[in-house]
């Protein structure tokens, strides 16, 4: 499936050449209201030419020009006529390819430094004479291709900054999409309006539209089946599919016996009372406890649960065509296309070099395998959208704040936060503190400052004393982190007189446990959930 956005919008194309900042200059783009789109580097330039966006911005990346198979563009590209932005290593591309020269340093250079405009390029518009930029790289520019003259540079860099303005091409030996550029963006904004002429047409209402549209023209009179578990991505797809198809979408539920504390009820009101979504919701949590009776270690745990949610997704499905065929409806009116919440990050994965390794440590908490066992085609209507762009079209749709902001929850539930057996007692405890961490973090405004803030329970037991009485109860790990996309996560520094009501509350309501401690481990190396 394609992932352009429709051609009356205005465009700007990446090329990722593996840089960790591709995704960044992605959504710096689209801050500006402008659609981007990151591609491999090694797009031919003829496929570019048959949807030519306005712009093109080469990402940096961690080779070297020079090594033995460095990511290579194709240099078409650049006769084009179309405006071009080459940000480190793209820039190195840019020179390379078109006669200047490269030296490979050696070594990286890091860190800031002062940037001297010295011609009045467009680039620079507004910007003054000196800006602070943040350097990240390896090879550097010795000599410039024939037409190409300095636009700024550093105590350290001659050629920190240059261009070609009548073949609009222009090269930074910096970062401007990073923080650390603080007027980065100004610098971005010239090169996307001023030079590449883009209008700000990339809105949440025009992309929620166009969404619509282009579900209706993939689905048509069929029926749409979406796996709603309650959390952003799959809330999100629902309300919009609803709004686009009404009717032709069925959510089916199911609750595994894992969910967190009232989530039946919440995902039950808002999207079968409040949207009045067709929704299936199925009580599978006994199923789902049989099969996981002794079960400790953690894979086989994700194992069986993500195979019995396919079995009760498939006969729940099944369910629905004989319930739609007594109602009268056409023995062909099947449901043809299975929904899901792909996102762009997801997609990106497929386009980087070499695909990115943490997709591997963070895909084990995602319940997948539908497609693959299910004959359904995808509709994945915001697999354009980063994250934070899902919860702005969450907002737009009408979807409560409670469901838009809610912290992500681990596919396998509470399963994977039960270190060993998964028993019903253990659920109990667990889904009696997790509420008390989630009342106090919102009742003290720091739910929606963090990433995650979960109770985990262990299976160690220790003495204590309640009143006269020794226990010899259960441990909870609180686990608080912050983070921007899950890859990486810091633990989070909470004020103490919070983490004290927290620890009293569990210790003190939660029968079952008289400890508690806090993870105060990063990741990596450790990783987000326990499990």
């Amino acid at each position: 499936m394609k992932t352009e956005a429709p051609p009356k919008h205005s465009k700007i194309l990446i090329l990722d050449f593996g840089s960790q900042y591709t995704q960044v200059i992605g959504r710096r783009i689209r801050e500006l209201q402008v659609y981007s789109e990151i591609v491999r580097f090694d797009t031919p330039a003829e496929n570019i030419a048959r949807e030519p966006p306005n712009g093109i911005i080469l990402s940096g990346g961690p080779a070297s020009v020079y090594e033995n198979g460095a990511p290579q563009i194709d240099p078409k590209i650049f006769d084009l006529g179309i405006p071009i932005l080459g940000i480190c290593y793209g820039l190195m591309q840019m020179a390379h390819h078109l006669g200047g020269q490269v030296r490979y340093t050696g070594r990286r250079e890091y860190g800031a430094a002062i940037l001297d405009v010295t011609n009045g390029s467009q680039l620079f518009d507004g910007l003054g004479h000196q800006v602070d930029v943040w350097n990240s790289h390896g090879d550097e520019v010795t000599a410039l291709p024939a037409g190409f003259r300095v636009a700024a540079h550093t105590s350290s860099s001659p050629f920190a900054a240059v261009e070609d303005p009548q073949r609009k091409l222009y090269g930074l030996q910096f970062h401007p999409e990073v923080a650390h550029t603080p007027r980065g963006r100004e610098i971005l904004q010239n090169f996307v309006y001023h030079i590449c002429r883009c209008t700000m047409d990339w809105t949440m209402g025009s992309f929620i539209e166009d969404a619509c549209e282009r579900v209706r023209a993939q689905v048509g009179d069929n029926k749409v089946v979406l796996g709603l578990s309650g959390g952003v991505d799959s809330s999100v797809v629902a309300a919009l599919l609803h709004k686009a198809i009404g009717d032709q979408l069925t959510c089916i539920f199911v609750n595994n016996g894992l969910l967190r504390a009232r989530e039946e009820e919440v995902v039950q009101r808002v999207f079968g009372e409040n949207f009045h979504i067709k929704l299936k919701y199925v009580d599978a949590s006994g199923c789902f406890l049989r099969k996981l009776r002794g079960v400790t270690d953690p894979e086989e745990k994700r194992k069986i649960i993500g195979n019995e949610f396919i079995k009760v997704f498939q006969q729940a499905t099944e369910e629905l065509l004989a319930e739609d065929k007594q109602n009268g409806a056409d023995e062909h009116s099947g449901y043809r296309f299975l929904a899901q919440g792909t996102l762009y990050p997801d997609v990106i994965e497929s386009v980087s070099i070499g695909g990115n390794p943490a997709h591997v440590i963070k895909s084990h908490h995602n319940v997948g395998g539908l497609p693959e066992k299910m004959h359904f085609e995808l509709v994945e209507p915001v697999r354009q959208l980063f994250k934070d762009e899902v919860r702005q079209a969450g907002l737009h749709l009408g979807l409560p704040k409670e469901i838009v902001y809610r912290q992500p929850f681990p596919g396998p539930g509470l399963a994977v936060r039960i270190l060993g057996e998964v028993t019903p007692e253990r659920l109990r405890i667990l889904r009696d503190a997790d509420t008390i961490v989630q009342s106090e973090m919102e009742a003290s405004d720091w739910y929606y400052r963090v990433w995650q803030s979960f109770a985990v329970l262990l299976p160690v037991q220790s003495v204590g004393v309640m009143g006269d009485q020794r226990t010899y109860d259960y441990t909870i790990a609180l686990r608080i982190v912050e983070s921007q996309d899950g890859m990486t996560a810091d633990w989070v520094r909470l004020p103490y007189d919070l983490l004290a009501r927290i620890s009293n509350r569990i210790v003190n309501e939660v029968k079952g446990v008289n400890r508690v401690v806090l993870d105060i481990s990063t990741k990596p190396p450790s990783t987000i959930e326990w499990e």
